[in-house]
């Protein structure tokens, strides 16, 4: 009887061994799936943020370089403002500048 209850202790450890592995296995196949499932939706996330943000720069592009008439005009006008000034700046002085070279011109030193 001892060796009937030792061949069924043995038995018993052995299927619950078995058992034990069954739920190892089990459980790692819970865990690759679940970081399968994570790495996707990780790609998901990135392919989003990555779409999104190339939609932003190419709208970025687009308004700074797009309508290159439109920039062209801009500085057209700034040109033409900023030459207005200086002439209007010379016109100021002339009178000045033009005295100063009459008196150097006639004043002779001895």
């Amino acid at each position: 009887m001892d060796v009937d209850k030792g061949q069924g202790g043995i038995q018993m450890l052995l299927a619950a061994e078995e058992e034990a592995q069954r739920i190892i296995a089990s459980a790692r196949a819970a865990k690759v799936a679940r970081l399968r499932q994570a790495k996707e939706e990780a790609e998901r996330e990135v392919a989003t943020y990555r779409a999104h943000q190339e939609s932003e720069f190419r709208k970025k592009l687009a308004e700074t370089s797009g309508d290159s008439g439109a920039n062209l005009r801009r500085l057209e006008a700034e040109t033409e403002a900023k030459i207005q000034h200086l002439k209007g700046e010379a016109a100021k002085i002339a009178p000045e500048v033009v005295a100063l070279l009459i008196k150097y011109v006639t004043t002779v030193r001895s």
